[in-house]
């Protein structure tokens, strides 16, 4: 059967998966009527800033789309249209269904941890699905359509990339922006628990957990799941003279397809007490079978084991990383409890060593990314031919995020049950039920931390064989950094990913004053919020952080587009290699930093609530909460940012190489 086909198939089966999960979810029950109201607060806020939120990207995707088809060609241009288009909708179904499944986790809670599992993950699971099986259904159809032409489909990827980059940012303003604010005012000002409804921003926080670590993180893998694939589809038609290459990623991305849906089965279906041994088992399961899978396909495919071998490198890197993650970032693990011991001193020291665990946090899964380049490399034959092992690498990525389908359904999660245990508390539910769902939410940290460090792992695989394959296309075969202008370039795109750090920072601290002011004048002039007799205004708070979000995301999407063709033009593909090469390097450890840092701090909070160092409202939890409210921006807005700049731009650089080729070096070209 042809490969497209087949890919086509497996993505309708994880659909048709994700479909059979969101009725079983919508069946259950959600609750009594306090339980659904603010359900429903929750749901109407994430929606509408859905819709506005899709306003604005439909003139982005309307303009882009002109500009490629005028001046690269028409299908490329519908290519990212479609890609555009399903990263939205991968979003969209991910959402509609987490914002049903949280009500319905706390109802269930009432009655076991296994139930209120079952139906957390299963939320997640639709986003998880509907990722892998929009990406490869896209990408199936779409290669059919255009005879496997690897270029045309380098358009789907980019319309993945950048609907991806205004998601996370704008996702992870509009989450951060909402909980910041409440927890300033909120736990530290006023002294009132974590979401508890007399809070005005506490519906804001709860949406936010949505639109961020819900759409936004699904759209960021969505793109990088595509970007893979398509790096190893354009990489595979250069390195062989037959359709093999490009055809064993395909058939693995099927088999990944499976393997998921068999590891989020056993995930449901576990009796497992203990929620993160239950995930661990799924995740487990799934790869193993992927492994098998890529050893039989491999085989057959070249009649050899190296391919295998580059996918499993790949596999393997990427479940390493993920521990390697959850030991800087949990609980159980003496990083996070010493981050929690330095609170007793108070916020500076807090601070200091939540950094410092970010900073270290660095060394293995860098090291593990260089092991997994250099194997994938030479195992494929890169010291005979440099095609073939570039081919390596991208197959690496692509093994790293074949079981991507299940990473997305653990990291979905988790804001399922945060948003559970919100309602448990706000709706007045028995202790119990809080006490379930504050397990998962813990358990939903840290596998939100391991699913950053899994992006972040990949992201570089994707990103370096997205920049092999801008090299094929505008015939580099070496960079020379003795050049000047290629040493600038290597500059300049050492310099973004902090640039666009402080970005996306100064968004969330300048969309959270808003918050805080509004809160603060909420409790000063709307009497009897305190005492309960008051419903707060949670309707404006819910604007500030849509209007902030929407606002604030527009500028750092569009650097990451501009600056990389600015580069090329003006001094050359040589230049725009140096700052692609430059920004995987900075950007890789920065997004590593950020995302380790701020879970420890918000791990190490939770730590000290759970009766270490005094307990909550002891000297030390006030130190925890600064901690995990500067955690908050690094974590879940600029670091998860970095991944998808370092992709945007390198398939940007892919997607114009002709433009670059042809008319790049114009300010070269003056001196000459």
């Amino acid at each position: 059967m042809n490969s497209s086909i087949v890919l086509a198939i497996s993505g309708a089966a994880a659909l048709l998966f994700a479909f059979i999960l969101a009725k079983s979810i919508t069946a259950q029950p959600s609750g009594n009527e306090r339980m659904k109201e603010i359900a429903g607060y929750i749901e109407q806020g994430a929606m509408a800033f859905l819709r506005r939120e899709y306003r604005y990207l439909t003139v982005f995707i309307v303009v882009v789309s002109v500009i490629i088809g005028r001046f690269i060609n028409v299908p490329t241009a519908i290519c990212f249209v479609v890609g555009s288009v399903f990263s939205i909708l991968a979003g969209y179904f991910g959402m509609k269904v987490a914002v049903k499944s949280n009500v319905r986790t706390a109802e269930a809670a009432k009655h076991s941890q296994q139930s209120a599992l079952k139906v957390a993950f299963s939320g997640g699971a639709v986003m998880g699905m509907s990722v892998v099986g929009l990406g490869v259904i896209g990408l199936g159809l779409l290669a059919i359509i255009f005879n496997l032409n690897a270029y045309y489909l380098t358009g789907f990827g980019l319309g993945a990339s950048s609907i991806a980059l205004f998601a996370r940012v704008g996702g992870g303003i509009y989450t951060k922006a909402a909980d910041v604010g409440a927890d300033l005012v909120g736990k530290l000002e006023a002294g009132i628990p974590e979401d508890d409804p007399r809070n005005p921003a506490v519906i804001a926080d709860n949406v936010g957990d949505n639109v961020g670590d819900v759409a936004g993180m699904g759209a960021d893998l969505f793109e990088s799941y595509v970007g893979s694939i398509i790096s190893a589809i354009t990489l595979g038609a250069a390195a062989f003279n037959n359709n093999k290459g490009i055809v064993f990623p395909m058939i693995l991305s099927a088999v990944g397809v499976v393997a998921s849906i068999i590891g989020a089965i056993v995930v449901r279906t576990s009796k497992a007490e203990n929620p993160q041994k239950a995930l661990n088992i799924g995740t487990y399961i799934s790869g193993i079978l992927m492994i098998i899978g890529a050893a039989v396909v491999g085989y057959t495919t070249f009649g050899d084991f190296k391919g295998f071998s580059a996918i499993a490198a790949g596999l393997i890197v990427g479940l390493l990383i993920g521990k390697i993650t959850e030991i800087y970032t949990s609980a159980d693990y003496k990083s996070v409890k010493e981050v929690a011991r330095q609170a007793e001193t108070g916020s500076a020291t807090t601070i200091i060593s939540g950094l410092a665990v970010g900073m270290k946090s660095t060394m293995w899964p860098i090291i593990l990314i260089a092991v997994g380049i250099l194997f994938s490399y030479f195992v494929m034959g890169g010291n005979t031919d440099p095609t073939l092992g570039l081919y390596g690498i991208a197959l690496a990525a692509v093994g790293m995020l074949s079981t991507t389908g299940l990473v997305v359904s653990v990291d979905a999660y988790g804001p399922i049950a945060d948003n559970a245990g919100g309602i448990a508390e706000m709706a007045s539910l028995p202790h119990s039920v809080r006490e379930v769902t504050d397990k998962l939410d813990s358990v939903g940290n840290t596998t939100a931390a391991i699913g950053k460090g899994f992006a972040i792992g990949s992201a570089a695989l994707t990103a370096l064989a997205l920049f092999a394959a801008y090299a094929q296309a505008v015939d580099i075969k070496i960079i020379d950094l003795l050049a000047p202008t290629t040493l600038v370039g290597v500059l300049i795109g050492a310099m973004l990913p902090f640039l666009y750090g402080a970005l996306t920072m100064e968004s969330v601290g300048r969309a959270a004053h808003e918050m805080v002011e509004e809160v603060r004048r909420q409790f000063k002039e709307i009497p009897g919020i305190m005492e309960g007799k008051a419903t707060p205004e949670y309707a404006t708070c819910i604007d500030i952080s849509t209007t902030a979000a929407l606002r604030e995301m527009v500028l750092p999407g569009v650097l990451a587009i501009v600056i990389p063709l600015g580069v090329g033009i003006l001094l050359g593909p040589e230049a725009l290699g140096g700052l692609i090469g430059g920004a995987i390097a900075t950007g890789v450890l920065v997004a590593i930093l950020m995302a380790n840092a701020g879970a420890a701090w918000d791990n190490s909070k939770k730590y000290i609530e759970s009766g270490a160092h005094g307990g909550r409202n002891s000297e030390a939890h006030k130190a925890g909460i600064v901690g995990d409210t500067v955690g908050d921006p690094f974590k879940d807005t600029a670091g998860p940012a970095m991944n998808i700049l370092i992709k945007l731009m390198t398939i940007v650089s892919l997607v114009f190489a002709p433009i670059i080729l042809k008319f790049g070096g114009i300010l070269l070209n003056l001196f000459k």
